[in-house]
């Protein structure tokens, strides 16, 4: 019988940005680092800076110096010591090891991908994410990820207070005697979360049409009667995982349109819950939502270069990274116990404006957990 080729898997980044390598290795290092896994045995190699720290740290099972090992590799492969890298240490350790395939992320340098290439090693790119049990989050996790919710609402409750406390004037809201705009709201919302250990970024206060376009984050004064969408999703600074909520408020007084619109992303959002389940597809929860768009005639279509109804999908994973595994969209695989996912339908239209509303849940056989807790008023007068 042939024998199974040993396969070496090579991770190099850092973990602040890469939430792959920051999985392994459960550290924070802001420059890119080697990290590798032979079978179930992972090694980390950092410098002397960040020696001492990784060590006490790491979830490694091993953690190397960088200079003592570049001195290993150019002994090794006869190099000068300067000449030694992250291709010349991947290719030691690949030899080292007997390894006859090296196995990288899809995010890897590809600057290293074609010197390992160059020398004649054997490399594959790996499927995403590179660590499958990602998607499956364990009780520890999900604790982390409820944290990054309640952040989320910390922040979602200070745009609450904002707004309900601003003023109608004319056709801008005031607030402490200034103009009320995205930019100072997104600012009081991302302190919020920094109250909460966690840092937001590219935060959305979006109204009227500019709310229309789901990612646009909104600039400029916010108006009275006008749909306004705030959602925040920010990273838990200790633990690196994330919040992701979404509410829509008016301040002011809705049309009859507009609660109507309201209304059905709410209902929505209750029938895509109520199908959540393990073994349920998520192309399935994503069609409950569409069922009751369409049953209240909110159209999906294209106008000229926009589209406007439900134009995007109804949810994703969550987790180390805002988007990441399973999807929760049209086609999307069956759901998996431990999969913790956003359930968010929205409708976009610039006549009545946009509306999205989003909460986490975690999959259980019977159903979900809710990760999130934030009521759904949104009229604020």
């Amino acid at each position: 019988m042939k024998s199974k080729s040993l396969v070496i898997r090579f991770l190099y980044a850092a973990s602040e940005q890469s939430a792959d390598i920051f999985y392994l290795s459960r550290v924070f290092v802001p420059d890119p680092f080697l990290c590798f896994v032979v079978g179930k045995h992972s090694t980390a190699v950092v410098n002397r800076l960040e020696y001492g720290r990784v060590r006490a740290q790491s979830s490694c099972d091993e953690v190397l110096l960088l200079e003592t090992v570049q001195g290993q590799v150019a002994e090794a492969l006869k190099l000068e010591r300067g000449a030694v890298g992250p291709a010349e240490m991947m290719r030691y350790f690949a030899q080292l090891n007997k390894a006859q395939i090296i196995e990288v992320p899809e995010d890897f340098p590809s600057v290293y991908y074609a010197k390992l290439r160059e020398a004649g090693m054997q490399v594959r790119v790996g499927q995403a994410p590179f660590f499958p049990s990602r998607e499956i989050k364990n009780a520890a996790e999900a604790k982390a990820l409820e944290a990054g919710n309640a952040a989320s609402a910390a922040g979602i409750r200070v745009a609450e207070r904002v707004l309900r406390a601003s003023k109608v004037v004319g056709k801008r809201l005031k607030y402490d005697g200034r103009i009320l705009t995205s930019e100072w709201l997104r600012m009081m919302i991302d302190q919020a979360c920094l109250g909460k250990g966690a840092v937001a970024h590219n935060t959305i206060v979006a109204g009227g049409k500019q709310a229309c376009d789901p990612h646009e984050g909104g600039h400029g004064p916010l108006k009275p009667n006008e749909l306004i969408i705030v959602d925040v999703f920010p990273r838990v600074q200790a633990t690196g995982y994330h919040g992701d909520m979404t509410r829509t408020f008016l301040k002011g007084r809705a049309s009859d349109a507009q609660s109507a619109l309201v209304a059905a992303v709410r209902d929505a959002q209750l029938a895509a819950l109520a199908k959540v389940k393990s073994g349920v597809s998520g192309g399935a929860v994503h069609s409950a939502a569409v069922q009751v768009f369409e049953d209240r005639g909110f159209v999906t279509e294209r106008r000229g270069e926009d589209f406007v109804g439900f134009i995007h999908g109804t949810g994703h994973g969550l987790g180390l990274e805002v988007h990441e595994s399973p999807r929760v969209s049209r086609g999307a695989p069956r759901l998996r116990k431990g999969q913790v996912i956003t359930i968010e339908p929205g409708l976009y239209y610039p006549e009545i404006g946009g509306c999205r509303i989003e909460d986490v849940v975690r999959v259980t056989k019977e159903g979900s957990d809710m990760l999130s807790s934030l009521h759904y008023r949104w009229k604020l007068r």
